[in-house]
Parts: structure tokens; sequence; C-alpha cells
């Protein structure tokens, strides 16, 4: 349990998970909760790991340690120059054609979390914090830049290029999954 919690964790990403989600995911009750929260945290506790447990109201979320946010930083630091990613290139795209978006939307769309290219490209001045939404949580609206529009060589938005996405059938039902689990 210790282990999906984990991964339940790891998914999430900066969002966290409310004490509810894992009770019913997990179909356990507080007492379980608390225990496995707690061993889970134990083993966060220790030097040989960079990550921790932490608890905001009713959420729980994984976190880096503040002891290596230097090293942290030198990560964005590293990644400050003039070439994006396709990972960023792709969130940036999303952001700009869908503005005001909050980062969960671009999360859906992707298909993965987008927590650090969000971050990437705030710290590079390409996408910045346009406003709140109105919904539960009043989660960040983000929104392109001055430096996007220079970046890209665009004098506004209306620039953007037209996208036409046609999907296939078979990418209609994205649950539907070919996959099968062969248990021996």
């Amino acid at each position: 349990m210790k282990a999906i919690l984990e991964g339940l964790l790891f998914v999430v990403g900066d969002e966290g998970i409310t004490k509810d989600q894992i009770k019913s995911i997990l179909e356990i009750d507080d007492e379980e909760l608390d225990e496995i929260t707690n061993n889970l945290n134990s083993d966060y506790e220790s030097v040989e790991r960079g990550i921790s447990l932490t608890v905001f109201g009713n959420r729980l979320k994984m976190i880096t340690k503040k002891e290596h946010k230097e090293y942290l930083q030198r990560l964005i630091d590293l990644d400050d120059n003039d070439t994006l990613s396709d990972s960023a290139l792709e969130t940036l795209a999303i952001i700009a054609y869908n503005q005001p978006v909050t980062r969960l939307v671009v999360d859906e769309i992707r298909g993965v979390s987008s927590s650090h290219m969000v971050r990437k490209l705030v710290y590079k001045n390409l996408i910045c914090e346009v406003g709140r939404a109105e919904t539960a949580g009043r989660p960040i609206l983000y929104g392109t830049t001055d430096l996007f529009l220079d970046y890209f060589g665009l004098k506004t938005l209306s620039e953007l290029p037209e996208v036409n996405i046609e999907l296939k059938d078979e990418e209609l039902e994205l649950y539907d999954s070919k996959y099968v689990e062969n248990i021996e």
C-alpha cells in the first residue's frame, strides 16, 4: 500500500491528492491511511532521500527537500539556453492556443504532468500567471508573454498559425486500451 500511495503522489504531481481520494482509491480507513502515511514519511526522512511528504490542508504532496535547493536551481539554470525541448514546445503551444489555461488542463491535453515544463517556461519568461480560475481551489491561469511573441517573431497572438486537428476514430476512445495483461 505504501508503494501504491507513493505512485499516486508521483502521478498527481504538484496538485497533491486529498486524504478522502486516497482512502477511496485504496479502500482504507483513516487509521490505515495514517499508518501508511507515517511509514512513507519515515522513509522520506532519511538523508538518502531527495523528497519528503507534506500535508497542505487535506492534501498530501511530494515535495523536494529544502536542503537540495541549490542543486535544483542548478538544473533550472543548466536548461537556461535558447533552445526549447519538444516537451517545452508542446506545453508552450497548448498554453498559447488555449490561454488563459490552468496547468491541469495542459496536463489533460498532454496526458502527462506539465508542472516541470510550466515552471521552466515561467522561469524563461515565455509564460506568466495571468489570473486565477473561478473554480474550486482557484488554480493559476497561464498565458504567454511579450517575450514569447518576440521569441517566435510574432507581433500578436493572431499571427499564430491555424491548427486543425482531426482525430482518428481509435484516438477518440482514449481509455479503451488494446493492451491485455498476461497473468500467469
